[in-house]
């Protein structure tokens, strides 16, 4: 399975996750609507912007979502927070706009959305 690229340094103050609950809510004609669990996992997004220092490190990442991944495959992502490894992708096949950074030449950003089961 690939892993995702060390040089691709997420930004700590960037990071946020959310998750879908999964939960079933059936409101009542009286009284306190009625919840139950849908699924026994759920699946979670982690939102981030990576910072790449260089110029050839912008450009092996884009490679490596064409030609590794091809767009839509998994791979495995150490979770910022918690410093676990999953099993994620990039939600619709997807990646923000990299762009170029003002100050040292070379810094790229780009903001990029990941799922995976939790």
């Amino acid at each position: 399975m690939a892993t995702f690229p060390s040089y691709a340094t997420p930004l700590t103050d960037t990071v946020g996750e959310t998750f879908d609950p999964a939960v079933l809510r059936t409101e009542m004609e009286r009284g306190v609507p009625k919840e139950r669990i849908e699924n026994s996992q759920v699946l979670a997004t982690v939102s981030m912007t990576v910072l790449f220092t260089t110029k050839a490190d912008a450009n092996a990442f884009v490679n490596w979502y064409f030609d590794t991944i091809g767009r839509i495959g998994w791979f495995d992502f150490t979770h910022p927070r918690t410093g676990q490894t999953l099993q994620a992708r990039f939600i619709g096949g997807q990646i923000g706009t990299l762009k170029a950074e003002s100050g040292p030449v070379g810094r790229h950003t780009c903001p990029l959305s990941i799922e995976y089961l939790r």
